[in-house]
């Protein structure tokens, strides 16, 4: 994952991701296998990349070109920054945390397939619409026999 921070350089490392998320900050560690605790406050956004080494903001798209074709919610965030970027996230609000919100991104063939933005980090968030899951194709019922047909070729 790639932290970027407010005003200072990013972070790369390791987490757990079942419990990154703790009450001071973001527990991870570095590939030089030091543990740090980065504050909230500092925090702009958590990328969770494929592979180190590029900016994870550098090639990807901030904005959805049409309406997304994921199930969720779509939003759009504004940081203290004034930059935006919008997302997919599940339509459950009970994954809602308090610490902050984890979407998917508009490009999410791209290296970043998630990313964590802390509720400190943002400056609005809203809900752009609610995208329902496609529907399912169901197979065509069977038309019912007649009880007074007879079965043609032996047919009972």
């Amino acid at each position: 994952m790639c932290i970027r921070r407010f005003g200072l350089n990013p972070v790369e490392g390791y987490v757990s991701p079942h419990g990154y998320l703790h009450k001071q900050g973001i527990e991870m560690l570095t590939p030089t296998a030091d543990s740090m605790l980065i504050p909230y406050d500092q925090i702009r956004a958590v990328y969770f990349v494929r592979k180190f080494g590029s900016n994870p903001e550098e090639y990807q798209r901030r904005e959805f070109a049409t309406r997304p074709k994921l199930g969720g919610l779509w939003v759009r965030m504004k940081f203290h920054d004034g930059e935006e970027l919008e997302g997919v996230m599940p339509n459950d609000l009970t994954i809602i945390g308090h610490h902050g919100v984890t979407l998917i991104p508009p490009d999410s063939k791209g290296n970043t397939h998630r990313i964590f933005v802390p509720s400190r980090a943002m400056d609005s968030f809203q809900v752009m619409g609610v995208i329902g899951k496609p529907k399912v194709k169901r197979a065509p019922r069977k038309p019912a026999v007649d009880p007074g047909q007879m079965g043609l070729f032996g047919e009972k």
